[in-house]
């Protein structure tokens, strides 16, 4: 069931969403060659627990962190540890914070020091994956008109569009319906409807779409990188209002 916010609610979730905003900021900050994901994965805690509110995906389905922190071939669901951050790397955080009885939901892909042009350029157009998915999309929109935008996009660009991991709906619950794949049809799917909320996030890779999947585990099959963008946003008469940017 798509569960359809109120304005009084709408006014709720900007907290939590603001929170998930400012965590990846200070992380895109703090980030640095020879620290721990870790480290990393502690700063956003400190943040998120400092505003009052509660880190999203800490014991979510018995997830032990605040952030998936992925790397490089990675895509999604990486564990903080003590692996340590170098330079070359994709480094794609994903973040949720809870307070005022609702989540916010982002993520970003980052790198620090030198990278090759080729990864830039993977992350450079996985973030415009995004833009492009929400462009024109407003009230009445199919759903399917997001993915099929980012998908024609990544593709256009020579990338491939993971399959398996899909946006998805958010308020109460980190993950409510409907699903909202990064691949599609345009036309296709439920029609939006004024105060829905979801969770937008392009997963894109360097090379094959196909992943491998293993429990927490899910990496690209061919070894290649990916990248990550995410923004959880709120469909309006005249538009996206991007909650978490």
């Amino acid at each position: 069931m798509i569960y359809i916010k109120t304005d009084e609610e709408i006014e709720l979730m900007r907290k939590p969403c603001r929170i998930v905003k400012d965590v990846l900021e200070l992380v895109g900050d703090k980030i640095k060659a020879g620290m721990t994901t870790k480290e990393l994965d502690k700063i956003a805690y400190d943040y998120i627990t400092s505003c009052g509110a509660k880190p999203s995906f800490l014991g979510l389905y018995g997830f032990p962190a605040t952030t998936c922190i992925s790397i490089d071939e990675q895509v999604v669901h990486g564990f903080p540890s003590d692996r340590i951050i170098e330079e070359d790397q994709i480094v794609s955080v994903d973040v949720g914070a809870f307070i005022n009885g609702f989540h916010g939901d982002g993520a970003r892909s980052f790198y620090v020091g030198k990278i090759s042009p080729e990864k830039k350029r993977l992350i450079d157009v996985t973030r415009e994956c995004f833009f492009e998915g929400i462009k024109g999309i407003c009230v009445g929109s199919a759903l399917g008109d997001i993915g099929a935008q980012v998908q024609e996009h990544a593709e256009k660009n020579g990338f491939g569009v993971v399959r398996e991991m899909v946006g998805h709906g958010v308020g109460r619950k980190l993950h409510e319906d409907p699903s909202v794949p990064n691949y599609g049809r345009r036309g296709t799917g439920v029609r939006l409807k004024r105060n829905m909320t979801l969770a937008i996030e392009p997963m894109i890779t360097m090379g094959s779409h196909e992943v491998e999947i293993d429990g927490w585990k899910c990496v690209t099959k061919d070894g290649l990188p990916s990248a990550h963008y995410e923004n959880t946003v709120l469909i309006g008469d005249n538009g996206v209002e991007i909650l978490t940017l």
